[in-house]
């Protein structure tokens, strides 16, 4: 289904329910799996969190995550972990292109039995579950941080806990800290110091409530919004001042664009009003990749030079992020250069109209490219992809004042 997306306000203003972090989400479910007496608020709506709550009930024969890049880490080392299961997990023709190696051979480490069907480092897996008796593994730190968090999230179970060991830089430490946050709320021990992780074991847990925060990642397009629009009043709920998620940082970058965010109660309020645009942004996006799209096109749209890097994890996404956000911005007339971990883009005045954007089964390409209907009308294709993470986008972009025309063509 293709969306014809414009806009005609001056003005954006709203009021928005965001669902809940899927990244949150999908650390607290399978923490609950582990633990029943745990109970969750303000779960996301997720594709990806429906894919893993559907494979955590299931025990043997063969489990399906399509696109859910988190269910496919965060499931592998579960299953690993799990006593007697027999599985085979399997994704789609993307999740088999996406590297599992190094997280299969931590969990071998640990005597894990998991063995490739298709192609040595890829998914599908077979996976016979068993008792992980030993405690200690070795990881490159600066691969995706969901090769680490797997780990975190099983050590709990573990009869000794577990202890990892960081070798090199570390990549996108605040989701290392998030799951580290969400062991100790629910009274789990552990600590990250340097480049050492250490989880102590848990049997039992007893009942915790959990109140999942709403996901920054979706509140970055409103972000993008309405640094883009000439003046802007956007309220969405639920945030918390103190985030455990990377791309709460998106608050501080959008000042560079205009941008203030103000708290009120479990809601932020993001204004937005007239003033001198910066002529070049730089920003270090390691700790946040995810909103690398998003920035790219905010400048791209107020003719902003810009220079992303700490980006190499984006060419293991749904899809290579840094060739797709060139390619795309290309066609509304932009000139852009990249390399293995950074993209540059250099300022525009004027955006070709009209563009079919096209998304590669990415739901950041299809949101972090809608802001632009501020400026120019324009065609995103295959938006249907938005449910992966944020299924109501776009009626929440009618709600803000957007006009949109559906096209099966």
């Amino acid at each position: 289904m293709k969306i014809q997306l414009s806009h005609s306000q001056k003005h954006l203003k709203g009021e928005l329910q965001i669902t809940g972090s899927k990244s949150e989400s999908n650390r607290v479910l399978i923490l609950q799996a582990l633990y029943p007496g745990i109970s969750l608020e303000n779960l996301s709506n997720s594709d990806d969190s429906r894919v893993m709550q559907e494979a955590l009930l299931r025990n043997s024969g063969t489990v399906d995550i399509h696109h859910a890049g988190t269910a496919m880490r965060f499931l592998t080392a579960y299953f690993a972990a799990k006593k007697g299961c027999e599985v085979i997990l399997t994704g789609s023709k993307r999740m088999k292109e996406r590297p599992v190696k190094l997280l299969v051979e931590a969990l071998k480490e640990l005597g894990a039995e998991i063995s490739y069907l298709e192609h040595d480092g890829f998914p599908p897996l077979k996976i016979s579950g068993k008792e992980l008796r030993k405690s200690f593994v070795s990881v490159e730190a600066n691969i995706s941080s969901q090769y680490i968090s797997a780990l975190m999230l099983i050590a709990p179970s573990l009869p000794e806990g577990l202890e990892i060991q960081l070798e090199g830089k570390v990549t996108s430490t605040p989701y290392i800290e998030m799951t580290l946050e969400l062991l100790h709320f629910l009274g789990i021990e552990g600590n990250f110091t340097g480049n050492k992780i250490k989880i102590q074991p848990k049997k039992n847990l007893g009942s915790k409530k959990v109140q999942i925060e709403s996901d920054w990642s979706s509140a970055s397009y409103f972000y993008s919004l309405a640094a883009i629009s000439e003046t802007a009043d956007l309220k969405l709920s639920n945030y918390r001042k103190t985030s455990l998620q990377g791309d709460s940082s998106i608050a501080e970058i959008y000042k560079h664009f205009g941008v203030a965010t103000r708290f009120e109660g479990n809601s932020i309020i993001l204004e937005k009003r007239p003033c001198k645009k910066p002529r070049r942004i730089i920003e270090n996006l390691q700790n946040a990749p995810d909103i690398a799209q998003t920035i790219a096109v905010t400048c791209l749209a107020l003719g902003i030079e810009c220079e992303l890097n700490g980006l190499h994890t984006l060419k293991i996404k749904e899809t290579d992020r840094l060739v797709a956000l060139k390619t795309e911005m290309e066609k509304l007339g932009a000139r852009v250069t990249i390399t293995e971990d950074s993209l540059q883009l250099f300022p525009l005045k004027t955006l070709n109209k009209n563009c079919s954007i096209a998304t590669y089964n990415d739901h950041r390409m299809a949101m972090a490219f809608a802001p632009l209907a501020l400026k120019v009308p324009l065609e995103i294709e295959d938006s249907g992809v938005v449910s992966k993470s944020y299924p109501g986008f776009w009626e929440d972009l009618e709600q803000v004042g957007f006009s949109l025309v559906k096209s099966s063509k």
